[in-house]
């Protein structure tokens, strides 16, 4: 009988990881980026950013992509609206918060200070939401409304859960958060704390609520998934028209007579990704990473793919053109050259141009396009990626057409200036003569990674955040410092800092305990010489991996290098390596594709290492494609708002699952000396 149960249980696990391997959500390869990002989508009065690893706050831009290791902040007397995919994060006055890790299994923030209101529509099996406060890692179990206040000197954390159910992990206990209870936990060694029947709303939770039913009355949202962020913004600035060939698309209202897509924007550099559009438009998220565009009935046309579960985004679906072999150079006359680029098409393939696996370019062009398969994506990334042969661009939508291909000079480009006021004319002579190019190979520069019209925010947080120490459950992505020698909080029987290992480099990880973080090192992209396009280090499946922060300006110095107080791991396959071999290095695999030319012998030497990398994917066992599932409103947490639902008494207390919180030291818990 024993024997029998054991095949069971074995049958059962073996059965569970077949699938979670096949979600296409997350069956990624190692060397894939992430499949969704985090936007800022709306800003009342004064909110900045950081970039990840520069020390510069500059005022923020609400399309601009956020990812692991960018900060925000919302000043005095203000709001800010964050979304990642169907989930929105809300802040209120004087709140700052960083992306400790952002991938396509994780979602880590750490909250330095102030009001966060977290409305998760919808929590996958095998991902996991955590946001980590200096006195307390909290990890959101379902999906739900949630909000978290901690104050600037970190010694309590407010959480009230009005849907929903969590863990709060800190000073070495674990509770279980239930829905509709306020709790109050004070201290760092060790935790008091406070339970009641959650509060009415205030004026923020009410401002919260009506930012849900915007989203919840979307009618783009019967066309577009509500994994794509920014179709809530379309209604207000477009119609959606029945199109013969491509279905429902969308066509934006009050553009300019001559207006093209990719060309009322900016570029900038995002890693692991690499060059990255940004749009000038309130609407210039979602029609620019995800789906195509068409020209049809003399006006242009957003056609979104498929209503499926987390459509894969894109840095921007286009297409550059150049001159010879895969040199980008349109030739402007004068001596001087340019980059151009044009729109893709529903039918045309999009080819990324950072490294990826076959199955990453076969979710994101199947979940972003209607028309075009999984064997046609095949047959092109067997082409242009495995074969160098760009044949498969000739038949382009838009590649010869001069209403599409947008050029400006490799200046304006590289140093993130707005594309509309320095647009040059290509004439249809020079656009039948270039050759179409899966990416942009010019390396960053300190200009890339911002905007060139940003301005240097006054607003900004008294103490930076990488300061502040942080209670994490999960290895976050990015370091903060480890907490003094007087520090309050507990290591665990762990020591802070974990040993490096024998014969161990800088740039490499030291050993990875179950409360130690990893000496993660950001990696500062030079101006020349850089290796751009490369992924984060190679990561597991089910452990968290040591990912280098991307998109570093090199202005700035690196970031302060220190450990994450790391608490108990949680349940459900999301735990960090305990072996001691996740070390990763900051050297890519990349090729030289800088300023600067890499010597002959070496350039051959970085073509067979990718020869050989991509033949190891072609000997691998063929895996049948599964396609993503339909997104249906069932899915997501669509109601009406909570506030306008009549107060319901808060449920009968139930056993804890975990040993009660301890009371505090010399004190007797008040529920006890009432039962007293």
């Amino acid at each position: 009988m024993r024997k029998l149960s054991s095949f069971f249980a074995i049958t059962l696990f073996v059965a569970a990881l077949l699938s979670i391997l096949a979600s296409p959500a997350l069956a990624q390869d190692d060397q894939d980026p992430p499949g969704r990002v985090a936007r800022l989508n709306y800003i009342q009065g004064s909110v900045s950013y950081q970039v990840s690893g520069d020390q510069n706050w500059v005022d923020a831009n609400p399309n601009r992509p956020l990812t692991t290791g960018d900060n925000l902040w919302v000043d005095q007397d203000s709001r800010g609206e964050v979304h990642i995919g169907s989930t929105a994060i809300r802040m209120s006055s004087q709140t700052g918060i960083s992306f400790l890790t952002l991938d396509d299994r994780t979602v880590q923030l750490q909250l330095a200070q102030g009001t966060i209101e977290v409305h998760v529509r919808r929590l996958a099996p095998g991902e996991a939401f955590e946001v980590d406060t200096p006195n307390l890692a909290f990890t959101l179990t379902r999906s739900g409304e949630y909000r978290i206040d901690t104050d600037p000197n970190g010694g309590s954390t407010m959480i009230v859960v009005r849907e929903g159910e969590g863990e709060v992990t800190g000073g070495g206990d674990t509770w279980d958060l239930r829905g509709g209870q306020r709790y109050v936990f004070q201290g760092t060694d060790q935790l008091s704390y406070d339970a009641s029947p959650a509060p009415p709303f205030d004026d923020f939770e009410d401002w919260c609520e009506n930012r849900d039913e915007r989203e919840n009355r979307a009618l783009s949202a019967r066309y577009v998934s509500r994994d794509v962020d920014g179709y809530y913004d379309l209604d207000d600035y477009g119609d959606w028209r029945n199109d013969p060939d491509y279905g429902a698309v969308w066509v934006p209202r009050g553009v300019e007579v001559g207006w093209a897509p990719y060309h009322y924007g900016h570029w900038v550099y995002v890693g692991p990704w690499g060059w990255t559009w940004v749009d000038d438009e309130p609407w210039g998220f979602a029609p620019f990473h995800y789906g195509r565009w068409v020209f049809v009935g003399g006006y242009w046309g957003w056609v979104p793919g498929p209503i499926v579960v987390r459509p894969v985004y894109a840095p921007a679906l286009v297409a550059f053109v150049g001159g010879g072999g895969f040199s980008l150079s349109v030739s402007f006359g004068g001596g001087r050259s340019g980059v151009a680029w044009f729109p893709l098409g529903p039918r045309d393939v999009y080819v990324p141009g950072y490294r990826c696996s076959p199955r990453y370019m076969q979710n994101i062009n199947v979940t972003n396009t209607r028309v075009v398969n999984v064997t046609q994506v095949t047959n092109v990334y067997n082409t242009v990626i495995v074969n160098r042969n760009t044949a498969a661009f000739n038949n382009y939508t838009y590649a010869r057409n001069e209403r599409a291909v947008t050029a400006v000079s490799r200046d304006t480009f590289v140093n993130a200036r707005p594309v509309s006021t320095a647009i040059v004319r290509v004439t249809p002579q020079q656009i039948q003569g270039a050759r179409v190019v899966e990416s942009a190979p010019i390396a960053p520069t300190r200009g890339s990674y911002v905007a060139s019209n940003a301005r240097v925010a006054t607003a900004k947080p008294a103490t930076p955040f990488e300061q502040r120490p942080v209670v994490a459950r999960l290895n976050p992505a990015v370091s903060r410092p480890a907490p003094q020698p007087t520090s309050r909080y507990r290591s665990f029987g762990q020591p802070a800092q974990p040993p490096a290992p024998p014969g161990g480099t800088q740039g490499q990880a030291g050993q990875r305990g179950r409360f130690n973080q990893p000496n993660v090192q950001p990696q500062n992209v030079p101006p020349q010489g850089a290796t751009q396009g490369q992924p984060p280090a190679p990561t597991g499946r089910f452990n968290q991996p040591n990912v280098q922060p991307q998109s570093v300006p090199p202005q700035g110095g690196a970031q302060p290098q220190g450990n994450v107080q790391q608490q108990e791991q949680p349940r459900g396959g999301f735990r960090p390596s305990t072996s001691p071999g996740g070390a990763s290095t900051t050297q890519s695999a990349g090729g030289n594709k800088g300023g600067n030319a890499a010597p002959v012998q070496q350039q051959t030497q970085q073509q067979q290492q990718q020869m050989q990398q991509q033949q190891q994917y072609n000997q691998r066992p063929s895996m049948r494609y599964t396609p993503p599932p339909k997104a249906r409103d069932e899915m997501y947490d669509v109601h009406p708002p909570l506030n306008q639902k009549q107060a319901q008494p808060p449920p009968p207390k139930q056993e804890e699952r975990r040993t009660p919180p301890p009371a505090e030291k010399g004190k007797e818990h008040e529920d006890n000396k009432k039962d007293k």
